[in-house]
């Protein structure tokens, strides 16, 4: 397996990882994608069978206190829960650190440095053996204030297409752009899947700005992270991707492909069916997707489709020769969980955050529980049969569980190594021959001025940005001839104003 930190359970007396005598109840407010509130699919009446194991483990309980139930919007959540004031014991769950970290120095919530330092020597090791990032979830007064959701792991998505259609065509696997430029072509026109029309797809995408990602096949950026759309760093300064010059150039090309059919011609409005629907019915030819997913489809497919082969292929070399996988798994995330200033228990608040950092805690937190979501054999977690031949994915079992939600823990790679397809492992063995990766912008933490600049002017801005980019890309303009206009009217609504803050964050957080 590679890019995992396994994490074995030693053999200890029973009772070592209690935290209190009797047992101590603290309120928690968890909003995150799958459920708003803590409970099964957000039921606080419903108790995750994590939960209550955690809780004959430790003693603490956590009990549901979630704002926002009504809404999957994290932010307005996070808004309605700040403006009640009387905040629980605990808040968690996505995006937290922004907010936390304006207002964890304003005194909303604890400070985490000496707690850790003195009562959880498990999350105190744990970032010891990653110099770097604590200064990346640090609040511009150098304190932390929340435990992140730390994904385990190198690669997320990977470059897929067709072999099945290749080898009909007599086709190799592209190894640059202008070859896959080519083999785009081919299977628009030589009707690969054999139904006599003119119906395939070269390249889709099931989320929108998977479209972009063509970008770096020219040479340019389209995120600086592993969210859509992100600043990056580039010669050691906070830049932003749109606003560069390989992007309009980039972007024209992609507008071309887009004009001669080699794009999905509703890759903005198709959704999140694009991948199942195109697929399904034989007719999309590459996309760009997440390793262990797609490669399922090998399966799923099999009896419906003769020969049907959607396999990893590496990244094209750009117009520059360069090859370039732009996404990859963050080391860490802005979820996660923070102290609030009402809680009249940090230490064993701090304590229970530790718990999941042990090694009994992060098995429970990935897994689930022994014995009965999976086993130990030979020392590894192992899913029992139930848990990967259910026909459901993992990762939904585990949510409804509470397992791999939105705490802060370390996540552990070896969860979805076992549903990862063969031909997926292979696919991120190949990856992992080449140096294929980029660094990745981990984040500011802004002061209160410096976040009324962002606020003010970088939502529209960005706005602004996506209007043009989806209008270039449909043909309605064009990219090179407005350049001009373009960069005069984000400047004019403020983007160097939200570059300097972006950079005097940046320095203050990470030096130079």
């Amino acid at each position: 397996m590679l890019g995992t930190t396994a994490i074995t359970a030693p053999a200890q007396a029973d009772g070592h990882l209690r935290i209190v005598d009797e047992p101590l109840e603290l309120t928690i407010h968890m909003h995150w994608p799958r459920a708003q509130g803590y409970g099964v699919n957000g039921d606080s009446s419903q108790i995750y069978p994590v939960e209550e194991k955690a809780r004959e483990l430790t003693g603490i309980h956590l009990i549901d206190d979630t704002s926002g139930k009504n809404t999957k919007d994290n932010n307005e959540a996070m808004n309605l829960l700040l403006a009640k004031g009387d905040l629980p014991d605990i808040v968690g769950g996505n995006r937290i650190q922004q907010p936390v970290n304006q207002y964890g120095p304003e005194g909303a919530f604890i400070p985490l440095n000496d707690l850790i330092d003195e009562h959880a020597p498990n999350i105190k090791a744990w970032f010891d053996a990653r110099p770097g990032l604590l200064d990346a979830i640090s609040a511009y007064d150098g304190n932390v204030y929340y435990i992140p959701y730390l994904p385990d792991g190198k690669y997320g998505r990977a470059w897929f297409i067709r072999q099945d259609w290749l080898d009909k065509l007599g086709l190799e696997q592209p190894q640059n752009v202008d070859e896959l430029y080519e083999v785009f072509k081919a299977f628009r026109d030589q009707d690969p899947n054999g139904n006599g029309q003119k119906d395939e797809v070269p390249y889709f995408a099931r989320d929108w700005e998977e479209v972009l990602r063509l970008m770096t096949l020219w040479d340019a950026r389209t995120s600086g992270s592993d969210t859509y759309h992100d600043f990056y760093v580039k010669d050691g300064k906070i830049a932003h991707p749109y606003a560069e010059e390989a992007y309009r150039d980039a972007l024209a090309n992609v507008a071309q492909w887009y004009a001669e059919g080699l794009i999905d011609a509703e890759v903005f409005t198709r959704g999140s069916s694009a991948r199942d629907y195109l697929l399904g019915e034989n007719l999309g030819g590459a996309t760009h997707d997440w390793f262990a997913s797609t490669s399922g489809y090998n399966t799923a497919l099999a009896d419906k489709i003769e020969g049907f082969n959607f396999i990893p292929f590496l990244p094209p070399a750009s117009a520059n020769g360069v090859r370039m996988e732009e996404h990859r798994r963050i080391p860490i995330k802005p979820d996660g969980w923070a102290i609030s200033y009402a809680n009249e228990h940090p230490v064993e608040t701090i304590k229970y955050f530790d718990f999941w950092f042990t090694p009994e805690g992060s098995l429970l937190a990935n897994f689930g529980i022994e014995g009965v979501h999976y086993d130990m054999v030979d020392g590894e977690p192992i899913y029992k049969p139930e848990i990967l031949e259910s026909g459901r994915a993992v990762n939904s079992q585990m949510y409804e569980i509470g397992a791999q939600i939105y705490r802060g823990y370390p996540q552990d790679y070896r969860y979805e190594w076992q549903w990862t397809r063969e031909s997926a492992r292979e696919g991120i063995e190949l990856y992992d021959q080449h140096d294929l990766l980029v660094d990745q912008f981990l984040g500011v933490a802004f002061n209160r001025d410096e976040q009324a600049v962002y606020d003010r002017y970088w939502p529209s801005i960005q706005t602004y940005m996506l209007e043009r980019q989806q209008a270039w890309v449909l043909g309605t303009g064009d990219v090179k001839q407005d350049w001009d206009d373009y960069i005069t009217a984000i400047n004019k609504m403020g983007m160097q104003e939200v570059l300097d803050v972006m950079n005097t964050a940046y320095k203050r957080q990470y030096g130079g």
